[in-house]
């Protein structure tokens, strides 16, 4: 048997630019323990408002290409502006007749799909909108190298922002930023219960991760780390939540 707990860490402040993360996130570790083989889900936001990636529209200027979008899907103009800056391309853009407002389905400059390429205005100040961090594994290692070297254990960082998936409702957490938790594991050659040989199975454990940590992370809760314990897992000195993409190559649909 595995017992595996799953833990929000509270006494998580709001977080501002150049706040010191490791130092805050080290100090609500201490009542809670730390211990090697310990897992952190951590919302990306935190991490974003830490490094100042946070964009007043009222400063921004929106483009030609950014006017057209604003007035075919009736959003604001400054908004999609950032939207595209942090774009490679948008995959589409549609408003549906029901639709107040339409949707921008982009590719990261990191790779992620997702809409509006991670643009977001929740637990944000008024008029300001958040972004992905630069380079999240970046931001994970600096972290998890830190609160390691703090409390004298190995432990693994999962950066975690919510996505929507194809052709299924609603959204999830996924994995956008990883420290030695691999992005997918194999079970290629293990055998299943009946002994059969298993010839594709690869859980993407990163995402599982996120996801788990979404059943106990709540927006209006200020609970943006959840610890996990009692897993067992292989750690990565070299990982990378991009290792997740599927290759453009692969792509069916494009």
């Amino acid at each position: 048997m595995i017992n595996v707990s799953l833990s929000t860490i509270p006494t998580i402040p709001d977080i501002r630019p150049k706040d010191d993360l490791a130092l805050i996130i080290g100090n609500a570790l201490e009542s809670h323990g730390v211990e090697s083989g310990d897992i952190l889900c951590i919302a990306h936001k935190i991490i974003s408002k830490a490094e100042g990636a946070i964009f007043n529209l009222e400063e921004i200027e929106p483009s030609t290409e950014a006017l057209e979008y604003a007035e075919k899907l009736n959003k604001n103009p400054k908004k999609v502006e950032i939207v595209l800056r942090q774009s490679k391309r948008v995959v589409r853009a549609f408003k549906r007749p029901q639709q107040n407002e339409g949707t921008m389905i982009c590719e990261h400059h990191l790779g992620f799909i997702s809409a509006n390429a991670g643009v977001d205005e929740s637990n944000s100040e008024p008029s300001t909108v958040i972004t992905l961090p630069n380079d999240p594994d970046t931001s994970a290692r600096k972290l998890g190298r830190k609160l390691e070297d703090r409390f004298g254990v190995q432990l693994g960082i999962v950066i975690t922002d919510t996505f929507g998936r194809p052709w299924r409702l609603g959204q999830v957490n996924v994995a956008i930023g990883l420290f030695r938790v691999p992005a997918i594991t194999s079970d290629i050659g293990k055998k299943d219960a009946w002994g059969r040989e298993l010839s594709v199975t690869e859980p993407a454990l990163c995402d599982e991760l996120a996801a788990a940590s979404g059943l106990v992370i709540k927006k209006a809760a200020k609970t943006p780390i959840v610890l996990f314990r009692g897993l067992k897992w292989a750690m990565e000195e070299e990982t990378s939540a991009l290792n997740i993409l599927r290759a453009n190559s692969e792509d069916m649909f494009r």
